[in-house]
C-alpha cells in the first residue's frame, strides 16, 4: 500500500477524456500466459454495467445532499464513472473483434446490476432505505477498486512480464482515477446513513457478490477464449499463483484490506496515495492526449 506524507488538498475531481487505441494489442495482452490475462480482463466484464449503475444510483442521490464539497465531489465522480464504464466498453468490443464473446457472460452482469440491484418502482421511505442502501454496497465496492487501483499502480511484475502498454495504460489510468476519487461513496454513505452495522452487511454482501462474479467470469473467459479453448479450466483458484508472482492482486492483501473495512475509524484515504495517482495521470499517455 503506497502512502505518501505529503497528500493534496481540496482538489477538484474531473472527468478525462481519454481515448484507447486496441489496434494490435493481444488477446492475451500478458504474453504467454492466459490465466493472468482474463483474471485481471474479468474488470472489463463487470465495469460497464457497474459503474453505470454506479452513475445512476449517485444521481438519484444528489438531491439529497446537504454538504456543498461533497455534491461538487460527488459530481466528479459521476464524470469519472461515465468515461470508465465507456472506456471498458471499448475493450470488449476489441474482445468480439479477437473472436471472443462475452456478450452471455455481459447479460449476467447486466442482470446483477440492472435487475437484483437495480430500481424497484419504490416510493417514499422505501424509496430512500433501498437508495441508501444500495449507496452502501457501492462505497464497498469502491474500497476494492481504490485498493485495486493502488495495486496496479505499483504492479512491477505486469511490466516485467511484458504486458502490453496500452492495456496497462488503461488500468493505470482507471487505477489513479480510482484512488483519486476513493473517499466519495464513503463520504455520500457517512452523510446519508453512516450506520456502522449496515455499512458491515453491505462488505458481506459485496465480497458475497465479487467473488462469485470474478469466479464465474475467469471461467467463462477460460471457456470462452479462441485460443485456450476450454483446456485450461479457469476459477479463482489461479490466484495462487498469480498473486504471490505479482501478476494479478494478492488475496492476503485483499484480505487486509477488509480488515481495515470493518473498522469503525476506517478511512479510504488510508488507501493508496493521491500524489501517486495525480503523477500518474499527469504521465499517463492517454490522460496526456485528452488534455490536448
Amino acid at each position: 500500500m503506497a502512502v505518501q506524507s505529503q497528500e493534496p488538498e481540496n482538489l477538484v475531481l474531473r472527468a478525462r477524456d481519454v481515448r484507447f487505441d486496441w489496434t494490435g494489442v493481444p488477446l492475451h495482452w500478458i504474453p504467454g500466459d492466459p490465466v493472468a490475462t482474463h483474471l485481471i480482463n474479468v474488470l472489463h466484464l463487470l465495469l460497464p454495467a457497474g459503474e453505470e449503475w454506479f452513475v445512476r444510483v449517485f444521481k438519484e442521490a444528489v438531491p439529497y445532499i446537504r454538504d456543498d464539497r461533497l455534491r461538487e465531489d460527488v459530481l466528479g465522480f459521476i464524470g469519472q464513472e461515465a468515461v470508465h464504464a465507456a472506456s471498458h466498453d471499448g475493450v470488449l468490443d476489441h474482445f468480439m473483434e479477437q473472436g471472443l464473446d462475452v456478450r452471455p457472460f455481459v447479460r449476467q452482469v447486466e442482470f446483477v446490476f440492472e435487475g437484483l440491484l437495480g430500481d424497484r418502482g419504490l416510493t417514499g421511505d422505501r424509496a430512500q432505505a433501498w437508495l441508501f442502501e444500495r449507496i452502501s454496497v457501492i462505497a464497498a465496492i469502491e474500497h476494492f477498486t481504490g485498493v485495486l487501483g493502488d495495486w496496479i499502480l505499483n504492479a512491477e511484475a505486469l511490466d516485467e512480464a511484458g504486458a502490453d502498454p496500452m492495456m496497462l495504460d488503461l488500468l493505470r489510468w482507471h487505477g489513479a482515477e480510482e484512488v483519486e476519487h476513493r473517499h466519495v461513496a464513503h463520504d455520500l454513505y457517512m452523510h446519508l446513513d453512516g450506520r456502522y452495522g449496515a455499512r458491515l452487511r453491505a462488505m458481506a454482501q459485496t465480497i458475497t457478490m465479487l467473488a462469485a462474479l470474478w469466479h464465474r467470469g475467469h471461467r467463462f473467459l477460460m471457456a470462452a477464449d479462441p485460443v485456450v479453448q476450454g483446456r485450461v479450466k479457469g476459477g479463482l483458484r489461479h490466484l495462487r499463483r498469480t498473486g504471490p508472482a505479482g501478476l494479478t492482486p494478492d488475496r492476503r492483501m485483499v484480505g487486509r484490506s477488509v480488515v481495515r473495512y470493518l473498522r469503525r475509524s476506517y478511512s479510504p484515504l488510508g488507501e493508496g496515495s493521491t500524489s501517486q495517482a495525480l503523477a500518474y495521470l499527469a504521465s499517463s499517455p492517454a490522460a496526456r492526449a485528452a488534455l490536448r
